[in-house]
């Protein structure tokens, strides 16, 4: 066997026609009606008017279609049903089936706005061959309430026409011109008008049209449709786009009854943390960025995050850190009727460097203070764990970056800060405000003088000691010379208070009204000393 046919890919498509009336039926429990029941339709509206944007199996027997007015429909079916479409809700529904399909492949695209493409290539063999596959999706489906349709081709332009038409196909590697030549144009759904343009030509079919040489289909109806006909055809395929990247390790477990207690989870957790750690250990590199995904029996999904501020490489420490995480939830895990599959997966690993960790003392402070970093991180967020590092800015409010811990512990270790003189009061307060708050000064010495009271938060301040000026230009490379000059005052009141305070702009050089006449710069508060 070739290398090519070894590697040739294999694409289930899913389209799910009657997905935005499944998902209103499956939310007021009328999924898997009889035919008795009344019909149910979808309308949106287009060009100022109702149409059918989905609609049930009974009200398709009526004779009702997509696209009709529902003027017409109702005159057609006064009992009809009718819900208003919901496009962002039937969105939402299409990702929660695509969270529920990678239990079958990591490798899940969105084919909107009703369909799913599902790269197989190398996992049906798993499920028992590809028909046991295509059997096991749709009949699980069908029982959640969605009318489904399924095919398998080597392209996914080629399983996506069969889902149109055939469904249920299985086309064997290069059996794709054959499958689908006696399918009509209309399934390839290259648009209205270049359909009708292929009728009228002649071309009822796709294996028709794939008899006239492909210089002449792209002069009459563009490359765009040329490539697609070939696509179909299986003469080459464009990728599809997966809606998350391929982890770099993945370990599961499938249970035959569900499991639904804390203890079988997390005894679940542990061994596949001991698996994906031996996995990891071989080709010497540690995980940085850990999933756990809960599949339940009712085709939710759970996913559960964590992430490490340096490599993982034992197993206890993933238990520990998922054991918090999943004690932090705001929204508890419910297990419903049980999980029937647990899946665990490094989507971030580096290579481990070796450490001399037996003499070397701060090593071990390290690791210990990224170990607690970790465990505060799982259980209130990562973001909210943060270090400060030194930037090279005299801007006040820029001098100072707040990071992630984990990212970025290493850097605040090494970081140096400027050195405080000694027996000398501190020329910056230890935090300053978000943002400065507005002072009234009633008058202060010109041109750049300190003010002799203000009144900040509805109370007086009288100055009793000033240190300053300390005048900060605003940096006009990065701000357009849009930001005024600041004279910074070191202010301490009657009472004991020290405050920072300054003025923002210098007097008759940079503030000034609509006429053109200067006026009194503005004074702020902007942090306090303790």
């Amino acid at each position: 066997m070739s290398a090519s046919s070894v590697n040739r890919r294999r694409i289930l498509s899913l389209w799910l026609p009657r997905l935005p009336i499944d998902r209103i039926q499956r939310f007021l429990g009328n999924a898997g009606l009889g035919k008795d029941s009344e019909p149910s339709i979808v309308v949106i509206k287009d060009n100022n008017a109702l149409v059918i944007h989905a609609l049930d199996e009974v009200a398709e027997r009526l004779g009702l279609h997509i696209g009709q007015p529902l003027a017409n429909a109702r005159a057609m079916c006064p009992d009809l049903k009718v819900f208003d479409a919901d496009t962002v809700a039937d969105a939402k529904t299409l990702s929660d089936i695509a969270d529920w399909c990678d239990r079958f492949t990591p490798l899940v695209a969105l084919d909107a706005p009703h369909g799913l493409f599902l790269d197989i290539t190398g996992c049906a063999h798993l499920f028992g061959g590809e028909a046991a596959l295509l059997r096991t999706l749709v009949r699980a489906l069908a029982r959640q309430g969605f009318a489904v349709s399924a095919a398998i081709a080597g392209t996914s332009v080629c399983a996506r026409t069969l889902t149109r038409q055939a469904t249920g196909t299985i086309v064997a590697d290069g059996g794709e011109a054959e499958a689908i030549s006696r399918l009509p144009v209309s399934a390839l759904g290259a648009g209205e008008a270049i359909t009708t343009g292929l009728r009228r030509a002649g071309l009822k079919t796709i294996g028709d049209v794939a008899l006239r040489s492909s210089h002449e289909i792209t002069a009459r109806f563009g490359a765009r449709f040329s490539t697609l006909l070939a696509h179909a055809l299986g003469q080459g395929d464009a990728p599809i786009n997966p809606r998350k990247p391929l982890p770099d390790y993945i370990v599961e477990k499938r249970f035959a009854e569900p499991i639904a207690t804390d203890t079988m989870i997390a005894m679940t957790l542990s061994r596949l943390a001991e698996t994906l750690i031996a996995s990891m250990e071989k080709q010497g590199k540690g995980a940085r960025r850990l999933e756990a995904a809960f599949f339940r029996t009712d085709g939710v999904v759970r996913t559960i995050m964590v992430e490490t501020g340096r490599p993982v490489t034992r197993s206890a420490v993933i238990d520990r850190l998922f054991r918090e995480r999943l004690d932090a939830l705001a929204d508890p895990l419910d297990p419903g009727f049980g999980f029937d599959m647990v899946r665990l997966s490094a989507s971030r690993t580096e290579i481990v460097m070796q450490e001399q960790r037996d003499l070397d003392a701060h090593v071990h402070d390290n690791d210990e203070l990224a170990a607690l970093i970790d465990r505060i991180a799982a259980r209130i967020g990562g973001k909210r764990v943060v270090v400060h590092l030194p930037q090279d800015t005299h801007i006040p409010e820029c001098a100072v970056l707040a990071a992630p811990a984990q990212h970025h512990l290493a850097a605040a270790m090494q970081a140096e800060w400027p050195a405080r003189a000694e027996s000398e009061p501190p020329l910056r307060p230890l935090r300053l405000f978000d943002r400065p708050e507005p002072i009234k000064v009633p008058f202060a010495t010109v041109p750049d003088g300190p003010p002799h009271q203000f009144t900040w938060r509805r109370a007086l301040h009288a100055v009793v000691r000033v240190e300053g000026p300390e005048r900060i230009a605003m940096e006009w490379w990065r701000q357009d010379g849009k930001q005024l000059t600041r004279d910074y005052f070191r202010i301490e009141d009657a009472e004991g208070l020290r405050f920072w305070i300054f003025r923002d702009g210098l007097y008759e050089g940079e503030v000034f009204d609509d006429e053109g006449k200067p006026v009194s710069p503005n004074w702020y508060v902007h942090g306090l000393f303790a």
